[in-house]
């Protein structure tokens, strides 16, 4: 790899590792929604009122919008939602207790700003949400509330491993542009075979038909500038061949942060790391999808996390010329202790 490709790998998966790649796609293809008939509710079940009238439902299957039929009301629609009769009435301008015309289309979801999500949307044809730009002061359970999301389903629109982490600093920052919908993916899509590590993390994929940059994001959740990053075989406007053993992490790519070597077994799966000056511990786990690095190199005996020695302990900088271990069912205990 070029010197200047490699220096900017590793300012881009600087950034990957915060998990903010995936909220800057700003113009995204409009997904596709369907009317569907609403899941009825039955009141044998769990008491609540059953709907027969047509729902429009997002990318995730939640419903946005509702169409009334004969014999439906503000209390009715609201129960089957999980929402209060004050929301609905609310989201759709109404009084409480307001008759419902048959064919009367009621939203289900704020219809303007709120308190922790006052950025402007985007909108489709059918008046899903599909991307958010993110304002001071919003906050992830606003952003939910107001979309109809769960920070699992904002996670994988936007292809990251979460949404929250110290309070969202890396998530949820003013001007960002996240994204609140998937695109369609083949349903032949993410059925090859995935090798973990002993985290259980992908390490390697191997595709069949119909997978895609989207539909594999969507799974590991990596952009596809990271797939594109980690293979660069693969061309972005161009299908992915089936049968292809994809690296889903950056492994032998070197990142700030992680700028040692390493061994691996027959498989590839990461075993050992040398460390290099200005490594740390977030870079060395986020360089070979490592979620608890200090738990695979405790000392055989004692109650402390890890052996091996840190340079600067305020930034979690460990110190160079040590081997450690990186997985769980191999570790390497310090000599002595």
């Amino acid at each position: 790899m070029r010197v200047g490709l490699a220096r900017w790998a590793a300012a881009s998966i600087a950034l990957l590792a915060m998990g903010l790649a995936g909220c800057m796609q700003t113009d995204p293809p409009a997904p596709a929604h369907s009317a569907t008939a609403a899941p009825e509710v039955t009141t044998a079940s769990n008491g609540k009122p059953s709907l027969r009238g047509k729902a429009v439902t997002d990318s995730f299957g939640n419903v946005d919008y509702y169409t009334t039929v004969s014999g439906d009301t503000l209390a009715s629609v609201a129960a089957a939602y999980n929402l209060s009769e004050a929301k609905v009435a609310e989201f759709n301008g109404l009084q409480r207790n307001s008759p419902l015309n048959p064919g009367t289309k009621l939203r289900l979801i704020p219809a303007e700003p709120i308190i922790g999500a006052k950025g402007t949307a985007t909108v489709d044809a059918n008046g899903i949400p599909t991307s958010y730009k993110i304002e001071t002061g919003d906050t992830l359970s606003g952003i939910t509330y107001r979309f109809n999301l769960t920070p699992e389903q904002l996670a994988e629109a936007n292809k990251v491993p979460f949404t929250y982490e110290k309070g969202g600093t890396y998530f949820i920052q003013a001007g960002h542009v996240i994204q609140l919908q998937k695109n369609p993916v083949d349903s032949r899509s993410g059925k090859g075979t995935t090798v973990t590590n002993s985290f259980g993390q992908a390490v390697y994929y191997t595709t069949v038909d119909g997978d895609s940059f989207d539909s594999l994001g969507y799974k590991f959740r990596s952009t596809t500038e990271q797939i594109l990053l980690y293979n660069p075989s693969l061309a972005a406007n161009e299908p992915i061949p089936a049968g292809s053993k994809l690296r889903l992490i950056p492994g032998e790519l070197k990142i700030e942060g992680a700028q040692g070597t390493f061994t691996a077994d027959a498989e590839g799966i990461p075993l050992t790391y040398t460390t290099a000056p200005g490594d740390t511990e977030r870079q060395v786990s986020f360089r070979f999808s490592i979620t608890d690095l200090r738990a695979a190199n405790r000392p055989t005996t004692g109650t402390g996390g890890t052996w091996y020695e840190f340079a600067d302990l305020p930034t979690v900088e460990i110190a160079p010329g040590q081997t450690i271990s990186l997985a769980l069912n191999k570790p390497i205990n310090k000599p002595g202790v």
